[in-house]
């Protein structure tokens, strides 16, 4: 098996706090490697530490077989989430810039200009300047200045955060022809678990600085085991914690937590359940302001791992 990137025993310390806590994964060439984790859980870390942006305090990252130090520095494209534009330039002009920074020659450059404004949507805003682009054209722009010197492992950091549906759909487009038409490697961070899921073709779930799963999504759906989720809004939410104690005391009640004010239920038979759900309620004098049943999602396997909403 091929492996574009390993980290071993990857560890990074702050003092007294340990952000990354020996963290071994290896990265396949040629796929799009999700990172998933509560804020804070050490996922930037880990992805500055595995680009060598930032030096570990202990462990390695290798890049086909090399540390990620002795590398060179173009075989990595990284798109931050934070917007890097120049506001003055046009897309073609901010395009041309960094791929003269990179040196990419003139021969090549400019078919991959063209090639890339027009993967991304961009081509009718080429002589448009960056300071009137929308925040979607911007991000995409973004994107194709991360890879305009074709790199062979792409970091996409929240590269969908804010993005309006049509523009999401054109830069996942992009993501899975990044993989299936250049063979490119692609690491994934991201708060949307539906990207996640439609992207990544193994995902790694981090939190408190170490890896606690690493699968494909298909895999880590099935993992945490048979059963539908009841997804419940009660009109008081103050009674929440009380209908969890009563909930997980039922038999095939699988678990029973709470996310952002709703509770979440997973359960064997969950629509059999729902009247001694509803049951419970009404003996703690609640009422149900919205309920839905449906099956395992990531985001549920996320919870069951980490106990916690991804946006805490």
């Amino acid at each position: 098996m091929d492996y574009m990137l390993e980290a071993v025993d990857l560890t990074k310390k702050y003092d007294d706090l340990v952000a990354v806590d020996g963290l071994n994964i290896k990265i396949k060439k040629g796929e799009v490697f999700g990172f998933l984790g509560p804020n804070g859980a050490g996922k930037t870390t880990s992805i500055k530490m595995m680009v060598g942006l930032l030096r570990p305090t202990s462990g390695e990252v290798l890049v086909n077989g090399k540390d990620v130090h002795d590398i060179n520095k173009e075989a990595i494209g990284i798109c931050p989430q934070e917007l890097m534009l120049w506001e003055n330039l046009t897309c073609k002009e901010s395009l041309d810039l960094m791929a003269d920074m990179y040196e990419v020659p003139k021969k090549i450059r400019d078919p991959r200009v063209h090639q890339l404004l027009d993967d991304l949507f961009l081509s009718e805003k080429a002589d448009t300047v960056v300071s009137k682009l929308s925040g979607g054209m911007k991000r995409r722009l973004n994107l194709a200045l991360a890879v305009i010197h074709e790199p062979e492992i792409v970091v996409l950091d929240e590269p969908s955060e804010g993005l309006d549906p049509q523009s999401r759909r054109v830069l996942w487009n992009y993501i899975r022809a990044m993989r299936d038409e250049e063979g490119k490697t692609v690491i994934l961070t991201t708060h949307i678990m539906d990207e996640a899921d439609q992207l990544s073709d193994r995902i790694a779930i981090i939190d408190h600085g170490k890896l606690i799963r690493l699968d494909t999504p298909e895999n880590l759906k099935k993992e945490i085991g048979e059963g539908d989720v009841v997804d419940m809004k009660l009109s008081d939410i103050s009674l929440n914690q009380d209908l969890i104690n009563i909930l997980d005391d039922q038999d095939d009640v699988i678990s029973a937590v709470e996310v952002n004010g709703r509770i979440i239920i997973r359960a064997l038979g969950a629509v059999g359940k729902l009247p001694m759900m509803m049951e419970k309620v009404e003996n703690l004098n609640g009422r149900v302001a919205d309920i839905s049943v449906r099956q395992n999602t990531l985001e549920d396997v996320f919870i069951d791992l980490t106990g916690t909403g991804l946006r805490e």
